[in-house]
């Protein structure tokens, strides 16, 4: 068992040298709050350590950010909403310079827009593209911003040494000696501080069970929550250091990094049977996870418009969702939220933002030829009400131009996709300086892979690889050099 961190420090000597950090320059703190129990420790050490100094002291910013991927656990979000909002209120009152952030991934990054727009696949441990793009993206725009601001800035996580091994050795890797700060793992500019490292997770709960919230929230309340899901904390990321959210972390809900999501399975055994369509719809994706199920759900093409043969193993990598794919979940996507307003404790939750629709719908348009809006369509069938249409591109372009251009295609035994790319390119140049940009767009899309027989395509592409086998390699002056003729 690790060594309680109050066995060799008293609490007042961590306050003390929270107060000494913050003095000691005028570099803003920016605090990573996840709403889990270290960063809650973290926010309440350092609130209660800066609340024993004289206002005329308390000159230097303090910013809580907390990140919202839009796909958290809805009782997750919630907790985090009502606590920037108290925090927010009680620094106000107690003159603490301490303000709350919620950043959020812009449109074009969302989850939905990824999967269902582009096509992406459900994350994988291989293909882990959501962390990246919901969390540590977020958090590098506000520290860029503020570092821009201020020339540099320190940022307090509540990590632990005694988390892991590898959070052990990451730790000490980006110390700096003779400091209580470390160095960002990105940017030179940006500095860490972790007053919880030497904590266990012990010393975390009798703190926050020991000291009262100081922004009013009950502190039992947090610990009924973790044991509910049977969870740990789910730290804001910064860096691709830290793990996926899965194997029994507060998390996203449509994880597929891991097998199993075991905080919303105990959240329904206690009684939310609601969250049961969220269990549903993330099982869907993972089942598009199997190698039985890419024939049916992904496209044989990447995004890049070719095949590509697998590096290891036989047959190709397989490309994005298919069109028919996100389609359909995308419907039973809406019916999901339908479902959860109606038995759930939120009427007015969304498991899907409408202007996440609308770039939906953009993108489709746009890579996938859709004029007909389908995307559109499939929301007033399911909801009821008709989404505004805000598109733009292609001369208002509708459903009978297309069914139009696949007459004309098929006449002429053309793809109606390229004809439409050709199209969009033509159109996203028009007004331009130089015209002539729409040359190298032309180019791109002619030099894509528009032949739909695989057993074709297949066999050219191993040929060409048996070749380039073959191709004698030989050594010169220490080179490796390709013989020619």
């Amino acid at each position: 068992m690790s060594e309680s961190v109050f066995d060799s420090r008293k609490l007042s000597d961590i306050y003390e040298e929270i107060r000494t950090v913050y003095l000691s320059d005028n570099r803003p703190w920016i605090i990573g709050f996840s709403g889990g129990k270290d960063s809650t420790c973290l926010a309440q050490l350092v609130w209660k350590a800066l609340s024993e100094l004289p206002s005329e002291k308390l000159q230097k910013n303090i910013y809580l950010i907390s990140s919202d991927t839009l796909v958290e656990s809805p009782k997750i979000v919630e907790r985090i909403l009502n606590s920037l909002d108290k925090i927010e209120k009680s620094a106000k009152t107690s003159h603490l310079p301490i303000s709350t952030n919620l950043l959020r991934p812009p449109v074009s990054d969302t989850f939905w827009v990824r999967m269902l727009g582009l096509g992406y696949p459900a994350p994988t441990v291989m293909f882990r593209w959501c962390t990246e793009m919901l969390k540590i993206n977020n958090a590098d725009r506000f520290i860029q911003e503020k570092v821009s601001e201020y020339g540099e800035a320190i940022i307090l996580l509540g990590m632990r040494k005694n988390e892991s091994n590898v959070r052990n050795q990451v730790m000490d890797l980006y110390k700096i000696e003779n400091s209580l700060l470390s160095r960002h793992s990105k940017y030179a500019q940006t500095y860490v501080y972790t007053p919880l490292e030497e904590f266990t997770a012990e010393d975390v709960w009798n703190y926050l069970l020991q000291n009262k919230n100081p922004w009013g929230e009950q502190n039992r309340d947090l610990l009924a929550l973790y044991q509910d899901a049977n969870a740990a904390e789910c730290p804001l990321v910064v860096d691709t250091t830290t793990q996926s959210c899965g194997n029994g972390r507060f998390g996203c809900w449509t994880c597929t990094v891991v097998d199993k999501d075991k905080t919303l399975g105990n959240f329904i055994e206690k009684g939310d049977d609601w969250m049961e369509t969220l269990v549903e719809l993330r099982a869907e994706l993972k089942d598009t996870q199997t190698p039985e199920a890419w024939e049916k759900v992904r496209e044989r093409k990447r995004r890049t418009g070719r095949v590509e043969l697998k590096t290891h193993g036989e047959g190709y990598t397989p490309g994005p969702y298919t069109m028919e794919f996100r389609r359909s979940y995308l419907e039973k996507l809406l019916l999901g939220q339908i479902k959860v307003q109606k038995e759930g404790p939120d009427p007015n939750m969304e498991l899907i933002l409408e202007e996440e629709i609308h770039e939906i719908q953009r993108i489709w348009r746009v890579e996938q030829g859709d004029w007909q809006n389908s995307a559109y369509q499939i929301y007033e069938k399911v909801t009821g009400k008709k989404l505004e249409d805000v598109q733009e591109d292609l001369g208002g372009f509708g459903e009978m131009e297309e069914k139009l251009l696949a007459q004309v295609c098929v006449t002429h035994n053309v793809p109606v996709k390229l004809v439409s790319n050709l199209l969009n390119a033509e159109f996203d140049t028009q007004g331009a300086t130089r015209h002539s940009k729409v040359y190298g767009k032309i180019k791109n899309e002619l030099s894509k892979e528009w032949r739909e027989d695989m057993d074709v395509i297949m066999k050219e592409l191993h040929e060409e690889k048996a070749q380039k086998d073959t191709v004698p390699v030989r050594k010169n002056k220490g080179k490796t050099r390709v013989a020619s003729d």
